[in-house]
């Protein structure tokens, strides 16, 4: 904190999540950071500041870039299946993960380069236009741009276009109901199940995660999925594994599916291998044996990780090669055509053809555009 902050401009609103302290600051709610500001002054995440005695969001309206993914990519194994996503974020983070593959936008101080801009509802309608069956909140993440993501959600709704937040879930309690309240889908990032893996390379607290998680499942019809990115030597030890794993079953029930995902060096963990593969497929057996239902393993061809088992009948319903669907078994509700059992997700008819392909789009104020 301490950088002084211009908001002069269109993208600059007002804020909800903050109160006036006794010795002349204001502070910051919006995530358990609790920034304390003074005139002028940015948060950790360095989007939310204070200027005329109200703490203000500074990229409303402003994106870094928007794509059309397969929905898989968020991870969502069990949202929507084979459909395409329309994916944007802003800049900035209320974290600061050392190992942060998304560094150049989430660690971005350079406001303005988010040279894309387009209001809630233009983003619905280019979702639409585009054949998208949703639009997530990722790339940094959405709790810093809460306002304009809960305004594009609602114009979402209005066009039948579902909503995905990708969160890291570090945000504060009445942010968190406000935010989710919105959204149809979220992939939560569960770092590690350490608090000093989260104090000390996240920057965080383990606490307000599992929080979260345990909100969504429990008090919300968010749908959701977690995903944990295995850093060689830091989080993925059998035991950290096995407590993670039993806490999920035990707080938020057999059916929440979770990604283990490989690492690749990045920002400023570069001195860290990649993840071994047979450090994802350990971990997807630690899971299994505790009760997970649906454990999957990312960024690695895998066939037994990316395979969606009928619990009743083990029939295998739904076959991935990465992001690409080469079977689908189930039914228009998401029940196994061999049994009938009901798999739990969201399923809206029948499974897409997206595919693997990824286009970054250009929104303007009168058309929308492949970028090549």
């Amino acid at each position: 904190m301490g950088e002084p902050i211009s908001l002069a401009d269109s993208s600059t609103v007002p804020t909800r999540y903050w109160r006036a302290l006794d010795d002349g600051r204001l502070q910051c709610d919006v995530c358990p950071r609790a920034c304390k500001l003074h005139e002028g002054q940015r948060g950790v995440c360095f989007v939310r500041g204070r200027i005329d005695d109200q703490v203000v969001s500074t990229t409303y309206g402003r994106s870094s870039g928007y794509c059309l993914d397969p929905i898989e990519k968020k991870p969502l194994n069990h949202f929507l299946p084979g459909s395409s996503v329309l994916s944007f974020g802003t800049a900035g983070c209320n974290l600061a993960c050392r190992f942060c593959q998304n560094w150049d936008i989430s660690k971005s101080k350079e406001i303005d380069s988010l040279a894309d801009a387009a209001p809630p509802e233009r983003i619905a309608q280019a979702a639409s236009e585009l054949g998208a069956r949703s639009v997530a909140f990722t790339y940094n993440d959405p709790v810093i741009f809460l306002e304009y993501a809960i305004d594009t959600a609602i114009a979402c709704r209005e066009l039948g276009i579902r909503s995905v937040a990708v969160t890291a879930g570090y945000v504060s309690d009445e942010a968190r109901r406000d935010l989710f309240a919105e959204m149809d889908a979220a992939n939560v990032d569960l770092k590690a199940f350490t608090d000093d893996f989260y104090r000390h390379t996240a920057m965080g607290r383990l606490e307000p995660v599992l929080e979260t998680v345990e909100y969504l499942v429990t008090e919300t019809t968010t749908w959701v999925e977690l995903t944990t990115l295995l850093i060689p030597g830091h989080n993925d030890s059998d035991a950290e594994l096995d407590r993670m794993t039993r806490w999920v079953v035990e707080h938020l029930g057999t059916d929440v599916p979770m990604h283990f995902t490989a690492f690749h060096p990045d920002f400023r963990m570069l001195d860290v291998p990649p993840t071994p593969p047979a450090t994802l497929k350990r971990a997807r057996r630690i899971a299994m044996a505790n009760g997970v239902g649906y454990a999957y393993t990312g960024n690695v061809h895998d066939r037994d990780g990316d395979t969606t088992t009928c619990p009743q009948c083990a029939t295998a319903v739904v076959e991935r090669d990465w992001y690409t669907i080469s079977r689908y078994h189930l039914d228009d509700r998401g029940n196994c055509r061999s049994c009938g059992a009901a798999i739990p997700g969201r399923y809206d008819g029948p499974a897409g053809t997206w595919g693997a392909r990824r286009q970054p789009v250009k929104l303007s104020a009168g058309n929308v555009a492949i970028r090549r």
